[in-house]
């Protein structure tokens, strides 16, 4: 296995830790993961090839679809409710 997979691995148990956490203890470490994904996953591409990182792109999709809504929607000046 080469190491942005277990990079990506290691990437994908702590953010399933992260969402065990109440949401307002989730805020830090979720940031962190939402900046570290995307250069992980243009190094899976770089070391494995570009399919992979777009089968990682859905995989942090489905992890991160609602706060990624909650994001998207305070950038268009909405007032969205936090997700649950």
């Amino acid at each position: 296995m080469t190491p942005s997979f277990i990079a990506a691995c290691l990437w994908v148990l702590t953010g399933a830790v992260t969402a065990a956490f109440p949401i307002r203890y989730q805020m830090v470490p979720g940031s962190i993961l939402l900046l570290t994904a995307v250069p992980l996953m243009i190094w899976i591409g770089a070391e494995n090839g570009w399919h992979w990182t777009l089968i990682a792109l859905m995989a942090f999709l489905s992890m991160f679809r609602r706060p990624l809504v909650y994001l998207i929607a305070r950038l268009r000046g909405e007032q969205p409710e936090l997700p649950r």
